[in-house]
């Protein structure tokens, strides 16, 4: 289990990284967009640019929510409920992510190889490096859940987002 959570904390430290260097990435591209057009040459390189970084900035970071349970949920409508059932429907959605996400990751990496046969217009990039954002996603998403899964059939995580993380006999 300790093997499991060391795992669990090098991946969401390398992935809150990816977050923060796509979002630097995403900053500097709009601002010299902004400053060319003030200055009445903007680069063409920087749309693209700006695009392919805020697909890696909303593939990583949806792994990285469901982690922390900032991901759209109905906690609403789970937590009306007893907490036994609540943790069932819990762990049901967390199985079905986890499902979801790996039955379509073969998909997804199908759709990955198709881009390198394709380049993008502006930067020249090979587009399965962008088209790896959905294959990277679905992993994401797939590994957070299944650590979710694992949690909660051990014990060591009621599978409740951070924020909600409260007792509820309190």
């Amino acid at each position: 289990m300790k093997t499991l959570r060391m795992l669990e904390t090098a991946v969401t430290l390398l992935f809150r990284a990816v977050v923060g260097i796509a979002f630097l990435v995403l900053i500097a591209a709009v601002l010299v967009q902004v400053v060319g057009r003030l200055s009445g040459a903007s680069p063409v390189w920087t749309e693209e640019l700006t695009r392919f970084a805020l697909l890696y900035l909303a593939a990583v970071g949806a792994g990285l929510s469901l982690k922390s349970g900032e991901l759209v949920n109905v906690d609403v409508v789970c937590e009306a409920f007893p907490e036994r059932i609540a943790w069932t429907l819990r762990l049901v959605s967390a199985l079905l992510v986890a499902g979801l996400g790996l039955y379509l990751l073969p998909m997804a990496w199908r759709f990955t190889t198709i881009g390198n046969f394709q380049t993008s217009p502006a930067l020249g990039l090979k587009m399965s490096y962008v088209h790896f954002t959905v294959f990277l996603m679905l992993a994401l998403l797939a590994f957070f859940a299944i650590l979710r899964v694992v949690g909660m059939l051990t014990g060591t995580d009621n599978g409740r987002p951070a924020h909600l993380n409260i007792d509820p006999e309190e």
